[in-house]
């Protein structure tokens, strides 16, 4: 473990951002460095340490959780190899996020000052942008002349993002701006000499005006100059060698060796199976029209929204805060070990609603100084259902990505890269399992949240078949879009706003149901196996206790349970296990 924690520093020690994210403050005036020549240097040491490991460990020779630890470190350069000619392919500004939103997000929500130093890291941070924006330019600049540019959709919504970030104090007149007010509010609460502060005030204020301002201005530039390159709304078949890099995502995203036909085939599946579920339902609530027929019931009847107002929001996070106070009353019954990081639930800052997902979470900082967030956009109430709000809180909040990634990071004994990194299939198959896993927990009283829980399941197995459909089969946005509200139950806003995502993170999407298929199909094993020895407690400490790890690897934690009779959670290795191929790995990035 020695040597893989020191592998995790020296990669962790490339990125102050990510030290800033844990909670440290080294490097803590630094943004990321985003050229090329970094990212190529990033995969060399990441070579030089296989190989290093392999020269200097064996796996027989190992513990059963040092060989897991082994051929997971394997499985993750494998996976840093096989990803690097695709490096160009993903967008850095989409709907999905850019960094004219991801800077003062970072700044407000991890960057602590309860210093001087912190507020002068802090301002030479601000000073920093235009330095990183100038490479992450450089770098669209260059896909853009390699054939790679974003849909037509995206360019309107990241426009208006980055112009909000500029649009106030010290910018100009009116309110202060997002990141003016959390400097002003950070220093306000220094213990120092007024004069001191009013120094720092002054900093931040020419920092901002200056470089700030300056690489917001080429951002913006860089990016209006894009558009007019754009192709129209297509999929990764567009790309230069397009088949191949979906092939590639898809590999990625769900850790099998599923074909997007044959995912394709997965969902069209679930979407007739989760259907015939709802028509259960839709005949107990007494409705007597086409499911299609009550989806619009749902959808248009203002019984099942909030106000658009203020107090519709607040009262979105307070029964968001019920259903996760309920879970963790009922988890000591279903669950060995809890996080010891608390969680809360906030909404999507609003000057960033139009790039942020519909819900999301992001994980705890190391040291525990930031709590899990379970992050809510509630751009417009119209738009949002009630009925799944339960189902979207055990998903993102718990039992679901928290109790996964929150106890991830506090798991003794396990190296760090284990820790704080994740696989798609794994996280989000967990998120998905969760939705379900609150029925059997007691919750869903009220047969219109199951619907809204059946409703989100559905919203995943629609996502198998669209994620191919534009991928692999070339549909349209339109195309893709109405057969989203032709199936299931999203609100027309969601469904484009999804559909958006999924054009610009191909794969991504499949990872869901793909994951909690094979969860339940483990449980289900392990279940006959062990008759009445088995514990869901003791699954789901093999499940959660070794960490994110690819499915197979997970059916392997399983069968390893199943054979030791029950007990959780340890590691049997596999058959023959002195050679350790290296095995795919998925993609990182914000769990939704």
């Amino acid at each position: 473990m020695a040597f893989l924690d020191a592998a995790f520093e020296e990669q962790l020690a490339r990125s102050p951002q990510a030290l800033t994210q844990l909670g440290r403050k080294e490097q803590y005036d630094r943004l990321n460095n985003f050229t090329d020549a970094y990212r190529q240097q990033g995969l060399d040491l990441s070579r030089r340490q296989l190989a290093d490991m392999r020269a200097q460990f064996r796996p027989e020779n190992l513990t059963p959780a040092g060989r897991l630890s082994y051929r997971l470190f394997e499985v993750e350069v494998q996976q840093e190899i096989d990803g690097f000619q695709w490096r160009w392919h993903g967008f850095p500004a989409s709907t999905n996020g850019s960094p004219a939103g991801s800077f003062p997000v970072f700044l407000i929500n991890n960057h602590r000052v309860s210093s001087v130093a912190d507020a002068e890291a802090y301002i030479a941070r601000l000073r920093e942008v235009e330095r990183a924006m100038n490479e992450i330019t450089a770098n669209m600049r260059q896909q853009a002349a390699m054939g790679i540019v974003p849909s037509k959709f995206n360019f309107a919504p990241v426009r208006a993002d980055t112009r909000r970030v500029l649009n106030g104090a010290p910018f100009s007149t009116g309110a202060d701006t997002p990141v003016w007010a959390d400097f002003k509010a950070k220093v306000a609460k220094l213990d120092a000499p007024q004069a001191e502060k009013d120094r720092l005030m002054a900093a931040a204020r020419d920092a901002l005006t200056g470089p700030f301002q300056r690489g917001y201005r080429t951002f913006a530039a860089t990016w209006d100059s894009l558009e007019a390159q754009s192709q129209g709304n297509r999929g990764a078949w567009s790309l230069p060698n397009g088949a191949a890099f979906y092939a590639h995502q898809v590999k990625t995203s769900t850790t099998t060796d599923l074909t997007p036909d044959q995912i394709h085939q997965i969902g069209l599946q679930q979407v007739a199976s989760i259907h015939a579920e709802m028509e259960r339902i839709k005949t107990q609530v007494g409705f007597r029209g086409t499911l299609r027929e009550f989806f619009k019931e749902i959808t248009a009847g203002a019984k099942y929204k909030y106000p658009n107002t203020a107090a519709g929001r607040q009262q979105y996070l307070t029964d968001a805060k019920r259903y996760v106070a309920q879970v963790m009353a009922a988890s000591p019954q279903w669950f060995r070990r809890l996080p010891k990081a608390p969680l809360d639930v906030r909404a999507v800052e609003t000057w960033r609603q139009e790039t942020a997902p519909i819900a999301f979470y992001n994980s705890p900082s190391e040291d525990g100084t930031r709590p899990g967030i379970y992050y809510v956009n509630l751009a417009d109430m119209n738009q949002v259902l009630k009925p799944q709000i339960e189902a979207i809180s055990y998903h993102e909040g718990a039992p679901g990505h928290h109790f996964q990634i929150a106890l991830a990071q506090e798991l003794p004994d396990v190296p760090k890269f284990r820790r704080f990194s994740g696989y798609g299939a794994y996280s989000e198959g967990w998120g998905l399992y969760a939705e379900r896993l609150g029925k059997e927990m007691g919750f869903y009283q009220d047969p219109i949240s199951e619907f809204g829980m059946l409703s989100t399941s559905l919203w995943r197995a629609v996502r198998l078949v669209t994620d191919t459909g534009i991928h692999h089969k070339q549909w349209t946005r339109e195309q893709t879009i109405q057969y989203f509200l032709d199936n299931a139950l999203l609100s027309e806003r969601d469904a484009t706003k999804e559909v958006e995502r999924y054009f610009n993170w191909p794969g991504q999407a499949t990872s869901y149901m793909i994951g909690q298929i094979k969860i339940f199909e483990l449980r289900d094993k392990a279940r006959r196996a062990l008759g009445p020895r088995f514990d869901i407690r003791d699954f789901h400490a093999v499940v959660l206790e070794n960490g994110s790890v690819p499915l197979d690897v997970l059916e392997e934690l399983v069968d390893g349970y199943i054979a030791r009779g029950g007990s959780a959670p340890g590691y049997t290795p596999p058959v023959a296990p002195a050679s350790m191929p290296a095995a795919t790995a998925a993609e990182r990035g914000e769990r939704g």
